[in-house]
């Protein structure tokens, strides 16, 4: 007999939870907001609208179904299983975050303040939390699932970070990082630069996205589903020794991106989460592009 399925609650701590937690009490909070024009009662209450949205999807889920809940800062030590219906209870980033540890559950997106972000992959109200996991759980529930392309980084020892919008490779500082690059079609070049972005379609309304109109590229950014990613390096510096002629491309299917560290240490990390980096030395080689993995989003 099949195990019934595991709704799985993402969430992270409020503002006001990390205040209080940061000064120790609503006063001291409530005073160090006012030191910055700020107040504590807004944030108090967007604090209880996420209470509110995480109890009304708690009450959603089916009797007949498991359920666990898991905080952000724990998604890297919690043991997901192939029954998982991840419901993602907060803003986009969230999905994002929780994106790289899965491994083709469906995941549904709660906006808890709906207009404040772009809720793009928060596409739901917590009203809606009993009919989408209805939806999702009856025969052809897939057909209602919208995969979306996800991005890798392997080095050469081994390490291997997956990212949903997109993968930056550089100084942790963000200054010059120095690397030999090799684009998919052979063509090497050694860099100095601000480090390389490497993004899928869902990365493409943001970090690239600016990279991209910055500089006014011709490109074609993919779309969320399509299998392929972009890539661009940041100020590239010409020089006797660097070059600036493999400054972005496209990278489908099988193809990657390689660069060789030719610095002392650069990082390589997803989704603006420079907690979790690759760590790489000097002559080591990394290798970017389209991963497995595909986030399934329900639509």
């Amino acid at each position: 007999m099949s195990l019934a399925p595991r709704a799985v609650v993402v969430h992270r701590r409020t503002e006001y939870e990390e205040l209080i937690a940061r000064h120790g009490s609503r006063g001291q909070a409530a005073f160090f907001l006012s030191t910055r024009g700020r107040t504590l009662d807004e944030v108090e209450q967007r604090h209880h609208r996420a209470l509110a949205a995480l109890a009304e999807v708690a009450a959603a889920v089916p009797l007949d179904w498991r359920r666990s809940r898991v905080e952000r800062a724990d998604l890297d030590r919690f043991l997901f299983t192939p029954e998982d219906v991840l419901v993602v209870v907060g803003q986009d980033g969230l999905v994002a975050n929780a994106a790289k540890y899965l491994a083709g559950q469906p995941v549904v997106g709660i906006d808890t303040e709906p207009g404040r972000g772009l809720g793009v992959l928060v596409r739901h109200r917590a009203a809606d939390a009993a009919r989408v996991l209805r939806a999702v759980a009856a025969p052809g529930g897939d057909r209602h699932l919208e995969e979306r392309t996800m991005v890798e980084a392997v080095a050469d020892d081994t390490q291997r970070l997956l990212a949903l919008n997109e993968i930056y490779l550089g100084q942790h500082s963000h200054q010059t990082a120095r690397y030999r690059l090799a684009a998919a079609d052979g063509a090497e070049e050694s860099q100095a630069s601000s480090g390389v972005l490497v993004g899928t379609g869902t990365g493409a309304t943001g970090w690239c996205r600016s990279t991209w109109l910055e500089r006014r590229s011709s490109l074609d950014l993919p779309g969320p589903g399509a299998p392929a990613v972009a890539w661009f390096v940041r100020e590239a510096w010409p020089s006797p020794l660097t070059g600036t002629g493999q400054v972005q491309g496209l990278l489908a299917g099988g193809e990657r991106l390689t660069l060789t560290v030719e610095s002392d240490q650069l990082v390589a990390f997803g989704d603006g989460v420079e907690s979790d980096a690759l760590r790489l030395t000097w002559g080591q080689t990394v290798r970017v592009g389209v991963a497995a993995e595909r986030l399934r989003l329900f639509g």
